[in-house]
């Protein structure tokens, strides 16, 4: 599967500059069409296959993730016990809920070694991409970007939050898009909150778009709704100065 995927590589002819001048007018820009279109779908359907991780957070625990096995052994009450601290958590605005892969953390342990995701986490992490993204936010010195696949299904949700990071290492968080025909009314909303925590902005998650924007902003996912159509398929992660 590995070796039939097709290069990696951003859509020829693409310019930061006017993106940078975006973003630094708001600290949010997004880049449509960031791939060749023929390479977005394949990465659509790469990504749809991946071996997906439940993941949450639970008080003295930190983040979880759950394989599918580890759901079978917990069982049916088990899992819906660990849902109801989940929302119980959700209700003083704390936590997340949603399906995984930590890109960064496979390719350290070598998982699923045979996988085009990789070729994905390399790019994200090469000089082509990096400096991209560092023209546009205006840094220099980005030395890593962290990257997972996220697969929100109905009632997937990640409440309101920063991302700045222990050190303020995280000088952007982005977003790669590749779900495609998304409608408002499913919720998966991006959203951006002001010192009310009154909605600022929302945007829908694009097909084949790059998202980038301050961390710092307050912002949440608001909930997939129960009639979304689809899942809601993205890369997230920040790019990072350590």
């Amino acid at each position: 599967m590995k070796d039939n995927f097709p290069p990696i590589r951003l859509r020829p002819g693409l310019d930061p500059a006017p993106f940078a001048q975006a973003y630094a007018e708001k600290k949010f820009v997004q880049v449509p069409d960031i791939f060749e279109p023929e390479l977005a779908q394949a990465l659509e359907q790469m990504l749809s296959g991946l071996p997906w991780r439940l993941t949450f957070n639970e008080p003295g625990e930190g983040n979880i993730q759950l394989t599918r096995e580890d759901m079978q052994r917990l069982g049916q009450q088990g899992v819906q016990q660990r849902m109801a601290n989940v929302m119980k958590l959700a209700t003083q605005n704390w936590g997340y809920c949603y399906n995984t892969y930590q890109m960064n953390q496979a390719a350290r342990e070598q998982r699923d070694p045979d996988h085009p995701i990789h070729q994905l986490t390399q790019f994200l992490n090469s000089p082509e991409f990096m400096e991209f993204g560092a023209a546009i936010i205006g840094e220099t010195g980005i030395t890593q970007v962290d990257c997972q696949a996220t697969l929100y299904t109905r009632g997937s949700f990640l409440t309101r939050h920063i991302d700045d990071g222990i050190h303020s290492e995280r000088r952007c968080a982005y977003t790669l898009g590749f779900t495609d025909g998304w409608m408002t009314d499913w919720g998966g909303l991006l959203m951006f909150l002001d010192e009310n925590t009154d909605i600022e902005s929302a945007f829908l998650p694009r097909f084949n778009t790059l998202t980038l924007f301050d961390g710092r902003k307050i912002h949440s996912v608001s909930q997939v709704s129960a009639f979304a159509g689809k899942p809601r398929l993205s890369i997230a992660g920040w790019l990072r100065n350590d």
